[in-house]
């Protein structure tokens, strides 16, 4: 059994899981769920933080457990660490307070971990600033108010609860108590959130402006001169690719970097397999290859990807070779993420393209044979078994001799889920990225072609090129090959597209909104 804070004995610890955005959990809270025997939560609010937890840990849904409390007290009386994820802060307008009753009813021991409550970090991520230059800040229920004159009186910041559904009626009783109807208001629901939605208005004008918005629950209200702020403070729903539902089509074994990455701008990414690498059916080509550039049958060894490093340096681990095997070798390489794997494999390539970086542009550097400076003539392209030949024509046209290995195979993955198969075809996500030429045939080949609305963006001409051939209209390419720039060139799209709307008083839309029937919020 995994030890507890309690020392041998069980026990449950209340942890608050803040105001939606899963990275405002608390270092405690990531803490006790990462040593957690069992973990109670409802699942739709807290399921994303339950990357937090070791394999082995125990669901409970209270949705689909009625008992779960009581489950939770027995198993910590068995000795399991039990961790009750609140959403927001455990002890801030919740019905939680029962369950702590029960457990310290059950001679439980518990804990009480508190979260950022979402009457400050709400209105922070809508650029309202709470508590700023105001002599007062109130936090209220909505549920518990039953005269809204008590609160009219407030000459700060008013944060309402549980009102979303009231707003227009608990702006009337405002007025009705004595506030000005010009009084600055917000209404934000899915705070802190990618879904994230702030309308701004007056309490005379809320009932107009809140019409057809799309606002809901879970949300808040905020009531005040603060409001005002928003307009030069607001930083989160006006970044690029705000709420863009972005497909990344990856290998199995690709990193979540450009995920991360995606995610600052704004982007809820979506990864979906579309490739498996694969070692070569027969390794006997890779085999011969190995051993031909550590007896000297090589002049340049070319690599044009990453998994052909990867694949190298697996062959030298295999023969307990490393990389001063590369001794005497010219090494030539294509893109940032290529160049990057062969400098941790410890090689540092003598020739990487200085314009376009693609096989036309390492092409447009390398040096034709010369039979007086050049020993050997013969050049190493380990690559994936699907790989272009504009390569090997190239290097032949400059008098070079080419061994074009077969050093990993590229095998289509499993289709997605028809959610995601239906989102692709049917306009949901509002831009894809295409890291390489296979991704491209891979994801058509496995969920069919993005809609018309859809952003597509490439990484490089070749992989452009593919899209095009398939039908695809490129909107984004990379100024150079690699996963960063992609991202970085679809946020500068982003934030074009957020420009022209708002310079032509419209407004902000995903290209997911665009299509016939989409349902359309206002932002």
């Amino acid at each position: 059994m995994i030890q507890t804070t309690f020392g041998h004995a069980g026990g449950v610890s209340f942890v608050g899981t803040g105001p939606g955005d899963e990275n405002l959990l608390t270092l405690r809270g990531a803490d006790l769920l990462a040593r957690a025997d069992l973990v109670v939560l409802d699942r739709e609010a807290s399921g994303r933080l339950l990357r937090h937890c070791g394999p082995d840990v125990e669901i409970v849904d209270t949705a689909e457990h009625r008992d779960a409390v009581t489950r939770a007290v027995a198993a910590a009386q068995a000795g399991s660490a039990v961790v009750r994820l609140c959403p927001g802060d455990p002890l801030l307008f919740t019905d939680i307070t029962h369950e702590i009753d029960v457990c310290a009813k059950a001679d439980v021991l518990f804990e009480i971990v508190p979260g950022i409550p979402p009457a400050t970090a709400v209105p922070v991520y809508a650029g309202i600033p709470p508590a700023v230059a105001v002599p007062e800040l109130r936090v209220v229920d909505a549920a518990q108010v039953e005269d809204w004159r008590v609160h009219a009186t407030c000459q700060g910041t008013l944060v309402i609860y549980h009102g979303v559904e009231e707003a227009v009626s608990i702006a009337k009783a405002l007025v009705a108590g004595g506030k000005p109807d010009s009084t600055p208001v917000a209404v934000t629901c899915s705070g802190t959130t990618t879904e994230q939605l702030t309308v701004v208005s007056s309490l005379g004008r809320l009932a107009a402006d809140l019409k057809h918005s799309g606002v809901e629950e879970p949300g808040l209200i905020i009531v005040g001169d603060a409001v005002s702020a928003r307009e030069r403070m607001s930083w989160f729903e006006t970044r690029p690719l705000f709420g863009w539902r972005v497909l990344v089509p990856r290998t199995k074994d690709q990193s979540g970097r450009l995920s991360d990455q995606l995610r600052s701008y704004g982007a809820v990414p979506e990864e979906v397999p579309t490739i498996s690498v694969e070692p070569p059916r027969t390794p006997q080509q890779m085999d011969r290859a190995i051993k031909g550039l550590v007896t000297g049958r090589y002049e340049w060894v070319a690599f044009t990807s990453a998994n052909a490093v990867r694949a190298v340096k697996e062959k030298f681990d295999e023969y307990g070779l490393d990389a001063r095997a590369f001794a005497g070798l010219k090494v030539a390489t294509v893109g940032e993420q290529t160049t990057k794997a062969l400098v941790e494999f410890g090689v540092k390539p003598d020739l990487v393209p200085s314009g376009q970086q693609s096989s036309e542009g390492l092409l447009a550097d390398w040096p034709p044979y010369d039979s007086m400076l050049d020993p050997i003539n013969r050049v190493l392209l380990p690559r994936a078994d699907i790989a272009t030949e504009t390569l090997v024509a190239g290097l032949t046209e400059l008098g070079w001799e080419c061994d074009d290995v077969t050093a990993y195979r590229t095998v289509r993955a499993a289709p997605p889920p028809a959610p995601i198969r239906e989102a692709i075809k049917g306009g949901g996500f509002d831009a894809v990225l295409f890291t390489s030429s296979s991704t491209v045939r891979n994801l058509v080949g496995i969920a069919g072609k993005p809609h018309a609305v859809t952003v597509i963006a490439a990484i490089g001409p070749q992989t452009a090129k593919t899209a095009e051939e398939f039908g695809l209209r490129v909107d984004v390419m990379a100024d150079k090959p690699s996963a960063s720039a992609l991202a970085v060139a679809l946020a500068e799209y982003g934030a074009k597209q957020r420009r022209a709307a708002a310079e032509a008083g419209e407004t902000v839309r995903r290209p997911s909104q665009t299509r016939r029937g989409a349902r359309r919020k206002a932002k």
